[in-house]
């Protein structure tokens, strides 16, 4: 046991040490070109999948679109006009919103519990 005892304090005493030693660290500077074209590029790819679902893309050929035509207006839009579609993409109603809405009303629910205003949940104990 007081060998186990010595080999730990051993360890200790190098994992301390190694904390305290200087790291390094390398810096560039980096125009706001590349990275607002990297955030671009993120946005346009998110705007290329959503397009290539199948959902979407049977309601664009059900208008008359083909997908390939609406790839080909993705690539010419404007880097604003990708991000403002990519934002409404984010926003757009989604069927895993549901779950999220459900979530939030039973923890709505717990909490009047808890306060004496509703009894839905049997393990729950008002505060009154």
């Amino acid at each position: 046991m007081n060998l186990f005892k010595r080999g730990m304090a051993s360890m200790m005493v190098v994992c301390m040490t190694a904390i305290g030693l200087p790291l390094h660290a390398q810096a560039g500077i980096v125009s706001t070109q590349e990275v607002a074209s990297a955030a671009t590029a993120e946005e346009r790819a998110k705007v290329v999948a959503f397009l290539t679902r199948d959902d979407v893309r049977q309601e664009l050929e059900a208008q008359g679109i083909s997908s390939a035509a609406a790839m080909d207006r993705v690539q010419m839009l404007t880097d604003e006009e990708v991000i403002q579609l990519a934002g409404r993409i984010d926003q757009a109603p989604a069927g895993g919103d549901a779950l999220g809405i459900i979530a939030g009303i039973a923890v709505l629910l717990l909490v009047t519990d808890f306060l004496g205003l509703t009894k839905v949940y049997p393990f729950t104990r008002s505060v009154r």
